[in-house]
């Protein structure tokens, strides 16, 4: 069989190692052989060794080797090829109605109609069988009561109402549905009025609007909550997009001209907690109106974010540990790796096995301390030859600072330490990813609507994507979420923490209970 290195493909005989093992058992090795053995295990060893080659790597590398300027950099060889073919089975859809059918003529106990020897017992696992369905977003149901008219006297007879009906037009799902869709996925107000129409529900934009500002009067307290919980984090993500808002009251004393929308991604115990601010204010600012919430006594968070000084926080009182994204370090090499593709390859691997070992610690489910001693012991030498090398390039003159390389490897000395505070820190992440990823959806929302109209419908998007993107990273329906939220607005005023996304279930429970004794 023939085994990957990093630099060279190595052929490897089975039968020639089999011949080398016995023959060990009765007598030394001899050096042939031992080198022999000493190689194969070597290649299998790096084939088990996971190794980080990221899409975003692999196109640019690919085009290097088109030219024939860059070596061949191996596959990843602890993954497979995914599948590809797109399908899901039965468990996949959490949110199916589960429909259970019994056997028709056997049960539990009975005699096996086959053999006629034993009996047959109920698996744990059914045969699943999926059908799916299509549907309107939203549905409407139009209650036709009769009417009876006296023609002596023209008295009116109504059938009564329905039980059960409510008194609101449109009810919860339909407003949690909307917010979703809109804030959610980006559908703009217009395409989903467009939508409805060909469905035969028409439903203007500006109504729509007005059902999103309504329930974002009824459920703001929940998101003041999610604000305070998120202060009490032990790390915080920031970063800030470009938002455009059509009619913004600005400041006369303030010179800026932009507007933005921040995204804060905070991790508070085992949940994570994401937040949108959008106006003029840079992330850090807005990061730090957060930690205004922030109890005493708490140890300094770790708060990460790229090496732009608008995303730190202008804090008194308040210590933070800052942590600069090895991700943004890292493109540095990867947007000139077609002009120096041995020094960038070189950079990119050294990154890559990083990643690979923090990927590792993730498998393994280690605790922040256990992490830290693992990167201490793997990744720190790594870093610590990858430091050298970098010093190297400037002190013998092989790299000019001025020049695409030079600038790139200049970056990661200047921030070296905030680099690198998951060497020193527990907890301490490599990048920013979490909240460049939650981002996307402020920036699907700007590709689709192009911008808000005022400061308002601004904050009533911030707040349902706060909500909404809470809910996908710690693995709650949004959908079920928001329902619960606009049904019971009085409760959430009155006791805000119990209706958080990992909360509310326990809340509703015990709102049932005592209906139903």
């Amino acid at each position: 069989m023939k085994m990957k290195s990093s630099r060279r493909r190595i052929d490897v005989n089975v039968d020639e190692l089999d011949r080398i093992i016995d023959a060990a058992m009765r007598e030394p090795l001899s050096e042939t052989d031992g080198r022999t053995l000493k190689t194969a295990v070597h290649a299998m060893a790096e084939r088990l060794v996971r190794r980080r080659n990221t899409e975003k790597t692999s196109a640019v590398l690919e085009k290097l080797r088109g030219s024939g300027t860059a070596p061949r950099v191996p596959s990843d060889p602890g993954k497979s090829d995914p599948a590809g073919h797109g399908r899901n089975g039965a468990a996949a859809f959490t949110g199916a109605n589960r429909v259970a059918v019994g056997h028709a003529t056997l049960q539990t106990g009975d005699a096996c109609p086959e053999c006629r020897e034993g009996r047959v017992y109920r698996q744990k696992e059914p045969a699943t069988l999926l059908r799916i369905a299509g549907q309107a977003p939203l549905e409407a149901t139009v209650f036709e009561m009769e009417r009876l008219r006296c023609n002596a006297c023209g008295q009116m007879f109504t059938a009564e109402e329905p039980a059960n009906v409510g008194t609101e037009k449109y009810g919860t799902t339909a407003v949690a549905m909307i917010a979703l869709l809109k804030y959610g996925t980006g559908v703009p107000f217009n395409r989903m009025e467009r939508l409805e129409e060909q469905l035969g529900m028409p439903l203007p934009a500006s109504t729509q609007w007005e059902l999103m500002e309504q329930a974002a009067g009824l459920i703001g307290p929940v998101l003041n909550e999610l604000i305070r919980q998120a202060a009490q984090g032990s790390v915080m993500h920031n970063d800030d997009t470009s938002m455009r808002i059509l009619k913004l009251a600005r400041n006369t004393n303030d010179g800026r001209t932009g507007t933005f929308t921040s995204g804060i991604v905070s991790i508070w115990r085992e949940w994570k907690i994401a937040l949108y601010f959008t106006g003029w204010k840079h992330a850090g600012e807005n990061l730090a109106d957060v930690l205004t919430q922030r109890a005493p006594g708490l140890a300094p968070p770790i708060q990460m974010c790229d090496a732009l000084s608008r995303n730190t926080p202008k804090l008194t009182g308040i210590e933070i540990l800052l942590a600069n994204c090895l991700a943004h370090g890292r493109r540095q090499f990867t947007e000139i790796a077609e002009s120096f593709p041995e020094a960038c390859l070189y950079v990119l691997e050294s990154l890559g096995a990083i990643y690979g070992f923090d990927a590792e610690t993730k498998e393994r489910g280690l605790t922040r301390e256990e992490r830290l001693t693992f990167h201490q012991t793997h990744s720190a030498p790594v870093m610590e030859q990858l430091h050298q090398w970098m010093e190297t390039q400037f002190a013998e003159h092989k790299t000019e600072p001025n020049s695409g390389l030079g600038k790139a490897i200049s970056y990661l000395l200047r921030h070296w330490t905030k680099l690198t505070l998951f060497l020193r820190q527990a907890g301490a992440p490599l990048d920013n990813n979490i909240v460049e990823r939650a981002l996307k959806k402020a920036i699907l929302n700007r590709r689709n609507a192009f911008f808000y109209k005022t400061l308002n419908g601004a904050r009533v998007g911030d707040l349902f994507m706060s909500l909404i993107h809470t809910c996908e990273l710690n693995g709650v329906n949004p959908f079920d979420y928001l329902t619960e939220l606009i049904r019971h607005p009085a409760e959430l005023a009155m006791y805000p923490a119990e209706w958080m996304p990992w909360t509310y279930r326990g809340t509703l429970g015990r709102i049932a209970r005592p209906a139903a004794a």
